[in-house]
């Protein structure tokens, strides 16, 4: 998709691995188990780091770079 010219992200929990094969854009999640989740926050909670998620890989993809680049997502007070 990038050479055809569309951005991508990718969401994942293993950044030094998707770092290592050459991804471009990195949004880094949670853990295995639930990547883009996290069931412990209670329903409200989780709704709004899913949210931070999707945001932070609109961010992005709007975001031209030339490397590997992580693109943390802001971990609120939960």
């Amino acid at each position: 998709m990038e050479r055809a010219g569309i951005p991508t992200a990718l969401l994942c929990n293993l950044t030094s691995i998707a770092e290592r094969v050459g991804a471009p854009r990195i949004v880094p999640t949670r853990g295995i188990p639930y990547p883009t989740g996290d069931p412990s926050l209670g329903a409200e909670k989780e709704r709004a780091w899913r949210r931070r998620l999707v945001e932070r890989g609109l961010e992005a993809v709007a975001t031209a770079v030339h490397k590997p680049t992580l693109f943390p997502v802001d971990r609120e007070t939960e």
